[in-house]
């Protein structure tokens, strides 16, 4: 199907008191995604995995969402509408990044979201497959609350995979060393100084080089791995298609 597409001009009245939960998202585009997991993976692989870990990725926040969120993706490039149509769940809208560093696109997110209606917003990376549902309909719940708080979910390279938001203050986003271990630290330094509550969820972790490729596949494919037989599916299928096929060293190694 097609998704609708939000315009960040028009208020869409349905969305008063929800919660955004916001993939930001690049098109799952051979060489263009995931370069760092080449190799192992060739460029198409990579692709996939992407395309997989934006199903499981959308999919839990899909069965999270209930009565308080609605899933969005916020992608990259434009003109890419159509790569979503069979990886999102059909209550997903899209809206359009804004801008070229990485900070500056999350504060004009946040924005945008606000500014269509959205109560609260939170904005996730489409990295952390194995992030479970309940974690995802955890965030909405803090944020629903009248006391202003910020909601973030650890990553353990030292950034995060979420921050919740009940407003946008755009120096939460502003002087930090993004793509390094310093993002999180930083972050609770900032809403230190701007006094306001912040809230952990689970710590969870991104796949985004060998070493955290070898992890996942740890997780999802060991015997006795702690993961759930329901989280991550889509990823786990497409691993286990590889190591069946070509053996474990193949990607695991």
């Amino acid at each position: 199907m097609v998704h609708p597409l939000l315009d960040r001009h028009t208020i869409e009245p349905a969305v008063g008191g929800l919660c955004a939960l916001a993939i930001m998202t690049k098109a799952p585009r051979p060489g263009r995604v995931k370069t760092r997991l080449v190799p192992p993976l060739s460029s198409d692989e990579a692709a996939q995995l992407n395309c997989c870990f934006l199903r499981d990725t959308a999919a839990a926040i899909s069965e999270a969402a209930g009565t308080l969120a609605r899933g969005i993706a916020v992608y990259t490039p434009v003109g890419t509408e159509c790569d979503y149509t069979d990886i999102l769940p059909p209550d997903f809208a899209l809206l359009p990044q804004r801008g070229h560093a990485f900070g500056e696109r999350l504060i004009n997110a946040a924005e945008d979201l606000f500014r269509i209606g959205f109560s609260s917003v939170c904005l996730i990376d489409s990295d952390s497959p194995t992030v479970p549902a309940e974690v995802y309909a955890q965030a909405p719940k803090l944020l629903s609350t009248n006391e202003d708080r910020i909601v973030l979910g650890p990553a353990d390279d030292g950034g995060y995979y979420l921050i919740g938001l009940k407003q946008l203050d755009r120096a939460i986003f502003e002087n930090i060393d993004w793509s390094t271990d310093r993002v999180f630290e930083q972050t609770m330094t900032r809403a230190r100084e701007l006094q306001v509550r912040v809230e952990l969820l689970l710590s969870g972790y991104d796949v985004d080089d060998r070493v955290a490729l070898r992890r996942l596949c740890q997780e999802l494919l060991d015997t006795g791995a702690t993961s759930t037989n329901d989280v991550a599916p889509a990823t786990k299928k497409f691993l286990t298609e590889i190591v069946t096929r070509e053996g474990r060293a193949r990607i695991c190694a």
